[in-house]
């Protein structure tokens, strides 16, 4: 392990801390989407967080009656992963979005972007029928069906290059 994994805690090959990291990757993203809005000099975007993740979403923004309820993913640029999985009550939401970020392993450099959801005022696309499964199984060695959840496959969602694109999409 080197010195950055003893900083920030976690080797860069491994998956131990993975809920660390997401949010450390999430904090990015909000660092580099904020300084990219005020360099355009876009003022006023709210960033709103839910106490509870029971919604759908991890985040929200607000910006000039666009209201964004934002799901965050995220992978490393070498994951294979094809699909993620939405919670359905994100499709009550009036402009949700889900955003999968990918990030550099060594240098924790986010981008692309992947993008599952419509123009600022448009509702999500509808996620699909097949039902996602817990990760761990139970007792009986099985991996239960989470009836609340959906499968999107990464063929669904359009590519981003950069934080631009990513402005376009959330404010248009």
């Amino acid at each position: 392990m080197d010195l950055r994994d003893d900083i920030l805690g976690f080797a860069p090959t491994q998956s131990a801390d993975s809920s660390a990291r997401e949010k450390l990757v999430e904090h990015l993203f909000l660092g580099e989407l904020l300084r990219a809005l005020w360099l355009k000099n876009i003022r006023g975007v709210e960033v709103l967080r839910p106490e509870v993740d029971s919604g759908g979403y991890d985040l929200a923004l607000e910006f000039q009656g666009i209201v964004r309820h934002i799901q965050l993913k995220s992978s490393h640029r070498d994951a294979r992963r094809g699909e993620i999985t939405a919670n359905v009550k994100l499709l009550d939401r009036p402009a949700a979005c889900i955003l999968w970020i990918y990030f550099d392993p060594d240098t924790l450099r986010l981008g692309p972007f992947l993008w599952f959801g419509g123009a600022p005022h448009e509702r999500i696309p509808e996620f699909g029928d097949k039902v996602a499964r817990h990760t761990k199984h139970n007792a009986q060695r099985e991996k239960a069906l989470r009836s609340g959840h959906r499968v999107i496959a990464k063929s669904r969602f359009v590519r981003l290059h950069g934080i631009e694109d990513v402005i376009q999409r959330l404010l248009g």
